[in-house]
């Protein structure tokens, strides 16, 4: 085999060169969302991010607990972003409306589940969940995790991994319910640690509380000796998320 021809691609048929036509042209929808998110979000810091279960039903105490959260996070100056959706998506929004500070959806278009919730002062669409979750952390003073599925394991993972790797500020990332959480946790001694997947002060980044006033008083201790606004390095990490 000729080496000048090895990882040559064969033309490509008119199907094939339609979708790669489409692929190309999709960076421009990419960069519309992040250009949106950038240009909404910038504006309404400080602010925390919340995620939990679109399962969840309004006579549930976890949608009862993400509403209270929301509201007293509201109330103390945070505006408050959630997924927009059902479940204790709409109870965030619900509780964060109520409050004095904005309530924010990043929506997104899903087979299942996701239908935006009308509690909402500011409402984002997104098409790509790598765009949408860039947004929940980019202006994000804290990351609050009611109990949830695989998309809030998936947003609760992320969110550690980027601290762990330096790629974020350091951030409180707080679970609220403790007896939901306990298994995951003790997992995470038990086998993550005792493994050396990770380190054990990695434990460290999580705080476990059950009353709404202690996810206040978690996030203003974290900032009590240096305030909301990222320091000049901090804004450079966060260019480069």
């Amino acid at each position: 085999m000729d080496k000048s021809s090895k990882g040559a691609h064969p033309s490509l048929s008119p199907v094939s060169a339609a979708l790669l036509s489409r692929e190309s042209w999709k960076v421009f929808q990419i960069m519309a969302e992040f250009v949106q998110g950038f240009e909404k979000l910038a504006r309404v810091k400080p602010s925390v991010s919340m995620f939990g279960s679109a399962r969840t039903p309004p006579d549930h105490l976890y949608y009862r607990m993400a509403e209270e959260t929301a509201r007293v996070l509201s109330e103390a100056g945070f505006s408050v972003i959630s997924g927009g959706g059902p479940g204790i998506m709409e109870a965030i929004n619900k509780g964060a409306y109520a409050g004095k500070s904005p309530s924010i959806g990043l929506n997104i278009t899903l087979p299942h589940e996701q239908a935006a919730n009308p509690y909402q002062d500011i409402s984002l669409k997104f098409e790509h969940f790598f765009a949408r979750k860039v947004m929940f952390v980019k202006y994000a003073s804290a990351y609050v995790v009611l109990p949830g599925g695989f998309g809030t394991l998936d947003e609760l993972a992320e969110i550690l991994t980027l601290i762990q790797t330096g790629k974020t500020p350091r951030i409180p990332v707080i679970l609220v319910h403790g007896p939901f959480w306990d298994g995951l946790l003790a997992w995470f001694r038990d086998t993550l640690v005792t493994e050396g997947t990770i380190s054990p002060e990695d434990m460290g980044l999580i705080h476990v509380v059950d009353d709404p006033a202690q996810v206040v008083e978690a996030i203003f201790k974290h900032y009590e000796t240096r305030g909301f606004q990222p320091s000049v390095e901090e804004q450079e990490i966060l260019l480069d998320l």
